[in-house]
């Protein structure tokens, strides 16, 4: 599989050539540019141009060098551009700021400095999957629009039934600058899910010139990267593209286990006459990691952080199965701060794998000199497995006769895609429309793999064959259709007025296939049928005043919805429950609904950029897919409509660059978001009104101090969360804590070709070692837990260190 991929992937970059060298003679050239389980249910996760204000000394970003050098150091570029002229909320974090973290971070790191933004990971370049969580305004990552280059990445979470991460999407670095519209994203967004907000990656583009760029890091837990990128420069026929590889491998900080990465990315552009523009791009990924064990905070009182999984002691994994299921008691020291009956305490292993492949082409074209607009078609395969070794189904006698087996969920996406839009500009009117359809086709299976007493195979092994049962498998149709229209009038010099709306509709289909197969606790009778989610008229409109050359205010409202979920074991799936449960609830549930309005105020000159905005927020319809038991025994969720959440806070961010190379970066957010009606299940009344949305804390802060003469650069950052809850009454919470980060770097400067274009990197993650929970939530959340013993945390990294060296040639 791995290699007819690759395969794939190489003959789209012949073709691309062959293409290139030819299309001259009919262009001429531009003349200008673990799914998986139902452990994770996270029941709480046309900008202006705008003021250049440099965070550092001036430097350029070209696309031909990782960072770049002092002698490309043309115009400056800010880490953070606050959204000047905006109608709402609108913050960009530039190329820059993104690649001065460790290679093969991810840029939602880079992101979480803007106000209102949470992201925490167990890992120190927040690549890790499973401990991924990105919180913004109370929303979660399944309540967010995520875009490359357009393209839709579907809702992130764990068990994604239609996208996938941008760390598998596209090499941190081949990333271009990234945008976040907090609250109202823009109606065009390709995303059915962005209740409160959107984010919108993009790819750099090739070089004009040839070039050749080397990466290399080492570091902390034996993490080592390398990266190779090749630029063509222009052709004959006018094109350009890159190809680029990256392999990266890590052990994990505790405990046994990897961190794995293979990824290529290409990307193809090529002017078709005067007018008109191709881009092609194409991703190939393998990820392959082994998990973190989920900490409760009784676990961490008793025995700290540092706890994980027993992957190198099977002896004692065999131990703890056979007690769970003779009745008898566990080895000294497991199961005395875990639930009443499993031992949720200690697990033997656990692991994600995923391969994708994604492509699209884009057609840009310019009609006439006020009519412009494209066309995007793309695909994305995506095959994986989350693995977990489980005491709960014993491997049958005959096939090996462990206490354990290894239960797989098993998944395949298939999905295609259209985008297109068109812009008129005529007199003091920008109107804009388009169209986003896509068809994707979704399986998913629970099977389970036999072990045997001597041993297991490698942590990270594939399990394809040989499945001694099949709990349920299932295939699930989703067609997304959406459509947009939107004006933009500029009243008068000072006043900008944005108004439009979407529509969208979203069917989805599940078809249980096969028999169930039995013995394997809660998973029988889960449903088949079909669901819509659709709304007709979804409007935004938003205004923008400038007082006066450095001053303006704005406003916004917006409307959203997002579709249910259609998977096994989504969030808000109305499948991942039973057939009785789905009946129950057909015809009757709701999408869920948000109403955002907000009003802000910027200030920008040449050296400072500031921003303060307020919002309030109505979340209607709010659906909890509440996990029964614990993650690892994939009992059926129930999917119910707890009413409504009220959300209000302020984001305020300011960027100053005070003195010749240095800059100032600080960032604040307050959220008080809270339940407005109690939860009813069954006869029991859960009193959660006017409680703490989980996962969210109110206060989130950033500082960050930088540093660049253009030869020497570096910052310091502080980030600050306030404390935070799991449970849906509030009886438990996680710390506050404050972390802070050092990034250094020198650029030599040197017509030494040895040195020239060379650049260093170190990176020190928890920079004073403070040891604090992460995640909150990572394998749900729940009503209550006053014996402190739900273990749904993950620990942050330790310190760690790491260093890059780059060379462009």
């Amino acid at each position: 599989m791995i290699r007819g991929k690759t395969l794939l992937l190489s003959s789209c970059v012949s073709t691309l050539l062959a293409f290139s060298t030819t299309a001259h003679a009919a262009t001429s050239p531009s003349k200008s540019k673990h799914a998986n389980t139902p452990r994770k249910v996270q029941a709480a996760k046309a900008t202006a141009s705008a003021p250049t204000v440099s965070s550092a000394a001036p430097v350029a970003v070209t696309p031909s060098a990782v960072l770049p050098t002092s002698r490309e150091a043309t115009k400056s570029e800010s880490i953070v551009v606050l959204g000047a002229g905006a109608a709402r909320e609108t913050q960009t974090v530039s190329r820059t700021a993104i690649a001065q973290y460790v290679p093969g971070t991810s840029p939602f790191k880079a992101l979480s400095k803007l106000p209102g933004v949470m992201f925490t990971s167990s890992d120190p370049l927040g690549s890790y999957e499973w401990s991924q969580q990105i919180i913004i305004r109370g929303f979660d990552q399944t309540r967010l629009g995520f875009t490359m280059d357009g393209v839709p990445l579907g809702n992130l979470s764990y068990g994604n039934d239609n996208g996938l991460s941008i760390g598998r999407a596209l090499l941190t670095e081949n990333n271009g600058k990234a945008t976040l519209a907090q609250g109202a994203g823009a109606v065009g967004v390709a995303a059915s899910n962005d209740l409160g907000g959107a984010l919108e990656f993009t790819s750099i583009d090739p070089s004009d010139k040839f070039g050749v760029d080397v990466a290399g890091t080492i570091g902390s837990a034996s993490t080592w990267r390398t990266f190779m990128r090749v630029n063509s420069g222009t052709l004959k026929g006018g094109g350009k593209f890159y190809v680029s590889y990256a392999h990266q491998d890590a052990n994990k900080w505790k405990g046994d286990g990897q961190q794995e990465q293979d990824q290529a990315n290409a990307k193809y552009v090529q002017p078709i006459g005067e007018h008109v523009k191709l881009t092609v791009f194409g991703d190939w990924s393998m990820r392959r990691e082994n998990d973190y064990q989920d900490l409760s905070l009784a676990t961490i009182k008793q025995y700290g952080y540092n706890v994980d999984n027993i992957t190198g002691n099977y002896a004692l994994a065999k131990q703890i199965g056979y007690a769970y299921q003779n009745g008898t008691a566990y080895p000294a020291g497991i199961g005395s701060t875990n639930y009443d009956s499993p031992p949720d305490f200690v697990y033997y292993n656990a692991g994600g794998l995923r391969q994708d492949v994604l492509g699209y082409g884009k057609l840009d074209f310019d009609i006439t000199s006020h009519l412009k607009g494209f066309t995007t078609v793309y695909g994305h395969m995506n095959n994986g497995e989350g693995v977990w070794a489980t005491p709960y189904t014993p491997t049958p006698a005959a096939l090996g006769g462990s206490p354990l087996s290894v239960r797989t969920t098993e998944y395949d996406i298939h999905r295609e895609g259209f985008i297109g839009s068109l812009s008129y500009d005529v007199g003091h009117h920008v109107i804009e429309g388009g169209f986003w359809f896509e068809n994707n086709n979704f399986e998913q299976a629970r099977r389970f793999y036999p072990l045997g007493l001597d041993g297991t195979p490698g942590s990270l092994h594939w399990y394809k064959n040989n499945a001694f049962a099949t709990a349920w498998q299932a295939a699930f149709g989703t067609k997304t259709y959406q459509v947009h229209l939107q004006d933009t009038w500029q009243i008068t010099k000072a006043l900008k007025l944005n108004y439009g709306f979407k529509s969208l509709i979203v069917d989805g289909t599940a078809r249980q296939i096969g028999a169930m197969s039995g013995g394997v606790t809660g998973d029988d009778g889960y449903p088949s049928g079909s669901i819509q989610s659709s709304n007709g008229f979804l409007p935004q409109v938003g205004a923008n005043y400038r007082l006066d050359g450095h001053n303006e205010i704005f406003a916004d409202f917006a409307r959203n919805m997002s579709a249910f979920d259609n998977s096994q074991t989504g969030a808000t799936s109305p499948f991942a429950t039973t057939t009785a449960g789905y009946n129950a609830i057909k015809g009757k549930i709701k999408p869920e609904m948000s109403y955002t309005e907000e009003v802000g105020y910027r200030f920008h000159n040449h050296s400072i950029q500031a921003s303060v905005a307020a919002y309030y927020v109505e979340f209607e319809n709010r659906l909890l897919s509440i996990t029964q038991g614990t993650g690892v025994q994939g009992n059926p969720s129930v999917l119910t409509n707890v009413g409504g959440v009220t959300s209000r806070g302020i984001d305020a961010a300011f960027n100053y660059q005070f003195a010749r190379n240095w800059s100032l970066y600080a960032s604040y957010a307050y959220n008080d978001s809270y339940y407005n009606d109690n939860v009813h299940s069954g006869d029991t009344i859960y009193q959660t009104q006017g409680k703490q949305v989980v996962a969210m804390p109110r206060n989130l802060a950033n500082v960050q101090l930088g540093y660049d003469d253009g030869a020497i650069w570096g910052n310091v950052n502080m980030q600050y969360q306030g404390r935070r809850t799991y449970t849906y009454l509030n009886d438990a919470w996680v710390k506050p804590n404050d972390v802070f980060n050092l990034n250094l770097g020198y650029r030599f400067q040197s017509s030494n070709w040895v040195l020239r274009g060379l650049d260093a990197q170190i990176n020190v993650s928890n920079l004073f070692n403070k040891r604090y929970v992460a995640t909150v939530g990572s394998n749900g959340f729940v009503f209550s837990d006053p014996k402190h013993v739900f273990a749904t945390l993950q620990a942050a990294s330790p310190r760690m260190v790491f260093f890059t060296l780059r060379k462009h040639f």
